[in-house]
């Protein structure tokens, strides 16, 4: 009787591998002209009036080494902006305090970037800011690690023009300087998209110590004005380590102000420290 062939025993197929679990996205949060969240305990009282606020496109590759860790530039249509907002503070003040009437209201110009960080919260980074006041200066440094400058300062109105100066003192570079008028122009009833994504920031970014600080606020809506840009010779936003805006400002607008309120620091999701 013939022998039966011997059979190959068969070659088990690898099991399948896992999919691999779908990674959950952080959304950046939208721009919204009202706050999304409220601020009960507040940590800082103030009012910001008669801002102007300038503004010049700019890559997000040149400033994303200027931002604090854990964020990078907010952009809008693939550019973001660099931001020149010159202003009175008025009567700054701790927790439910009265503000202070003398060393809490000062004239302050910044230059601020924008910026959104890993839990989707988007923000300002201040790259500078300038104040009258030495003693507030001198908080702001200490205390929250912010770039508080010591200037001499003036804000000059008659009827719709105002006029904003400043010259640094302290700590420098000496010399640097802003010199800038606007006229107020009608009132802003529909914001475009940039300029709701240039004003309406809840947030502000900063390095604390080495590690990033997120640091809330809320107001009411800015009542917004469009302005004509008069004037402007500044070196501040080059003393911030930012390169000489080519040409005029893509936006100028101006608001007679807000009263604003500061939160504390939210530990969930990360507020001091954010990765």
């Amino acid at each position: 009787m013939p022998q039966s062939e011997s059979q190959s025993p068969a070659i088990a197929e690898p099991a399948p591998e896992p999919a691999p679990e779908p990674r959950s996205e952080v959304l950046t949060e939208p721009i919204t002209a009202d706050p999304p969240y409220a601020t009960d305990r507040p940590l800082l009282t103030q009012s910001w009036l008669d801002l102007a606020f300038l503004h010049w496109a700019v890559d997000p590759a040149e400033v994303a080494p200027l931002l604090p860790p854990g964020t990078r530039p907010d952009t809008l249509d693939g550019v973001t902006y660099i931001g020149l907002v010159a202003f009175r503070m008025h009567r700054v003040g701790w927790f439910r305090l009265p503000g202070i009437p003398y060393l809490g209201s000062f004239p302050e110009t910044n230059v601020r970037l924008y910026s959104v960080d890993a839990h989707g919260r988007r923000g300002v980074v201040f790259r500078s800011l300038d104040a009258s006041r030495l003693i507030p200066v001198a908080v702001g440094r200490a205390a929250f690690r912010l770039p508080y400058v010591w200037s001499r300062m003036e804000i000059r109105r008659e009827g719709r023009t105002v006029a904003y100066t400043s010259r640094r003192r302290w700590p420098g570079p000496r010399g640097a300087h802003s010199d800038l008028a606007i006229r107020i122009g009608e009132p802003v009833l529909e914001p475009t998209d940039v300029e709701h994504f240039l004003t309406a920031r809840w947030g502000m970014h900063s390095a604390f110590f080495g590690r990033s600080l997120y640091l809330p606020n809320v107001h009411p809506r800015w009542p917004l004005h469009r302005a004509e840009l008069l004037h402007c010779d500044e070196s501040l936003i080059t003393a911030a380590g930012l390169a000489a805006p080519t040409g005029p400002p893509v936006s100028v607008l101006y608001s007679p102000g807000v009263p604003v309120r500061f939160g504390r620091p939210p530990r969930k999701p990360a507020g001091i420290p954010t990765p």
